[in-house]
């Protein structure tokens, strides 16, 4: 198998050289460009269409946000991974709905980013029901009682409908399968299924659906100003 290519989008020089370093230990990881700015981002994705790209989420000229859009857009088949410094950033939900497939605080540890990289290159996503969590808090808020279901969602199954509001609390599959009382194998074949529904690229752009339907509702204010 040929080796996850990778592009490191970053402007600050030393931040890239470290992800590099760690990447470069790993035999089935390249690294095969670097940007210093969204702008470069874009244009270095376009050149290159990379696997994988570790996105920072602030950067000049063009920001991650603007850069993810615009990479997903001319490469569907690229993925993309936000950097941040804050795992309470609100740029974050701005990334994912502009398709990314997930985010990683720089600060974590180096084994969270290669794995992140190898998951989100098989095609699954990388949003650690923990922060999801911490994120909804902050920036939305859920509904207090049951909501009508939204007629976007009209297509999916009692059941299906349970798993996404899951999904949209951040809680883990083997947690959706506790609560529901189903196996975990069960719980992924419902996700297979919204995700086919809606032709979703990952369960990330599922919690994004449930947000854009009213499932999860934008909070008036923050509450948690706690870094």
């Amino acid at each position: 198998m040929p080796p996850i290519s990778v592009l490191l989008a970053d402007d600050q020089p030393m931040i890239r050289t470290g992800f590099r370093l760690i990447l470069e230990a790993e035999g089935d990881i390249e690294v095969v460009a670097e940007a210093s700015d969204g702008r470069e981002a874009v244009a270095e994705a376009g050149r290159m269409s990379p696997d994988v790209v570790l996105m920072d989420i602030r950067m000049p000229h063009m920001d991650g946000v603007e850069a993810t859009e615009s990479i997903i857009r001319s490469n569907p088949s690229s993925r993309v991974i936000v950097l941040t410094t804050f795992d309470l950033d609100a740029h974050v939900v701005d990334a994912l709905r502009a398709g990314a497939s997930g985010f990683l605080v720089k600060d974590g540890p180096a084994d969270s980013l290669v794995e992140a990289i190898r998951t989100v290159a098989t095609g699954d996503a990388v949003l650690a029901p923990r922060v999801t969590r911490r994120l909804l808090e902050r920036f939305a808020v859920m509904p207090s009682d049951t909501p009508a279901v939204p007629p976007r969602l009209d297509a999916l199954t009692a059941r299906e409908l349970d798993v996404l509001r899951a999904l949209a609390r951040g809680v883990s599959n083997a947690e959706i399968g506790r609560e529901l009382g189903i196996g975990e194998t069960t719980v992924k074949t419902h996700v297979a299924h919204i995700l086919d529904k809606f032709n979703l690229r990952d369960r990330v752009q599922a919690v994004v659906l449930a947000y854009d339907c009213g499932l999860v509702t934008p909070s008036p204010q923050p509450t948690n100003h706690s870094r």
